[in-house]
């Protein structure tokens, strides 16, 4: 290839992958508009984009051009093997002058009849997003001028989708946590409930929630809890120990066992899953609320006549991390008329530019044995005021009503 042809076909590729046009195209489009180039630029029989898949240990195909069979057919490579899984975990490209079973793992590539391929690894901010591969029906060699080019488009792709999936994964995140914020609270003639909850500033969503739901018994569960972690993953955990969390409730009376049963199935099912879980039943009847903590803040105790006050209970470890702690315990809280209990994430009362004590102190002081409604409005007001924070908030407030004054 002579320097001019050489320097022409690297301005094109250039002038492809830099077209500020692409920017206004989805992900499918874009991939469409660039093996389509690519297919062309580099004179070969067939482009393929293979993602990594959630869990970083497959690639799937997701765009092609020449090769649509691999991605109706939903071809998963497993990383390490054959020729894309290579590049994959290496992250160096690679070239194979011959394509049957000792060198790829998917059959359609040899059924195709290529006979060279060439692959380069889709890298961004050191996350694997994928792998890029060209392939040609005629033998050649491909030349370093042409890996280099090809690996420009793959980092141009690799950018695309990783923006992509970061954004998809965000607003998936959000939707989902919304949804399972439980679309009313209890209702129960001396007894009032209200909530907040308020995403961090990051970009990323992270794992708070809140649950209250009535139980068998004229009982009622309340919950709040955090998940380690951010993002999509963190949000779908989330939604899982919810959903469990509510069955055992279903089951067994005593929250140190709901609790000690939800960290058996995180330890078994979530792995790498930990999470910090508070999880009181108040009896109406009696005014009882009995308690359990799995690593979470202890709720804040507002009575009429008595400064406010954490309530003193026993904190066991937090829930997964293979944890399958044994002989959870809990305590008893009894809620005099008037009273009320405010249960919350640390999102509320961490700051970095003062420690734990100084957060909650704060909290202390701006907790009031007023209406639950009234108590949530002032929390935040002193807390948060016009300063956003930058980790999610969830608050939970649980008032029994005073008793009727008889006239």
């Amino acid at each position: 290839m002579t320097d001019v042809r050489k320097l022409t076909r690297r301005l094109r590729v250039l002038e492809a992958i830099t077209d500020s046009a692409l920017r206004e195209l989805d992900l499918d489009k874009l991939f469409e508009v660039l093996l389509r180039q690519v297919q062309e630029l580099f004179e070969v029989d067939t482009v393929t984009v293979l993602l990594a898949d959630s869990g970083g240990g497959q690639l799937v195909a997701r765009a092609t051009a020449g090769l649509e069979e691999e991605v109706l057919q939903g071809v998963r490579v497993p990383i390490g093997s054959g020729f894309a899984g290579t590049v994959a975990r290496r992250r160096e490209p690679l070239q194979i002058d011959h394509v049957d079973a000792s060198t790829v793992v998917n059959p359609l590539l040899w059924e195709r009849g290529l006979k060279v391929m060439l692959g380069v690894p889709m890298v961004t901010d050191g996350e694997l997003i994928g792998v890029l591969h060209v392939g040609s029906t005629t033998s050649r060699r491909f030349t370093d001028e042409e890996v280099d080019l090809l690996q420009l488009a793959g980092d141009r792709l690799a950018m695309a989708a990783h923006m992509h999936r970061s954004r998809a994964e965000l607003t998936a995140a959000a939707l989902l946590q919304d949804s399972l914020l439980p679309g009313r609270l209890p209702t129960a003639p001396e007894w009032e409930f209200a909530a907040r909850y308020v995403p961090g500033a990051g970009s990323d969503v992270g794992g708070d929630w809140y649950d209250a739901f009535e139980l068998p018994g004229d009982r009622i569960g309340v919950v709040i809890g955090d998940v380690v972690g951010s993002g999509l993953s963190a949000a779908v955990v989330m939604g899982r120990l919810r959903s469990a969390l509510r069955a055992y409730a279903l089951e067994f009376d005593d929250p140190a066992v709901v609790l000690g049963k939800l960290d058996r199935k995180a330890s078994h099912f979530e792995a790498n899953t930990m999470a910090t879980v508070a999880y009181a039943v108040i009896h109406p009847a009696s005014a009882r609320v009995d308690l359990a903590l799995a690593g979470h803040l202890p709720p804040l105790l507002a009575a009429a006549g008595a400064a406010p006050r954490f309530v003193e209970a026993p904190v066991d470890p937090p829930v997964g991390r293979d944890l399958a702690v044994s002989g959870r315990r809990g305590t008893t809280v009894e809620l005099p008329p008037g009273a009320l209990l405010a249960f919350y994430t640390d999102g509320l009362v961490e700051r970095r530019e003062s420690d734990l004590d100084t957060g909650l102190e704060r909290l202390r002081v701006a907790v009031e044995p007023t209406d639950a409604e009234t108590a949530c409005i002032r929390i935040m007001a002193t807390l948060i005021g016009n300063q956003a924070a930058a980790d999610d908030i969830a608050l939970l407030v649980v008032r029994r009503r005073p008793a009727a004054v008889e006239g």
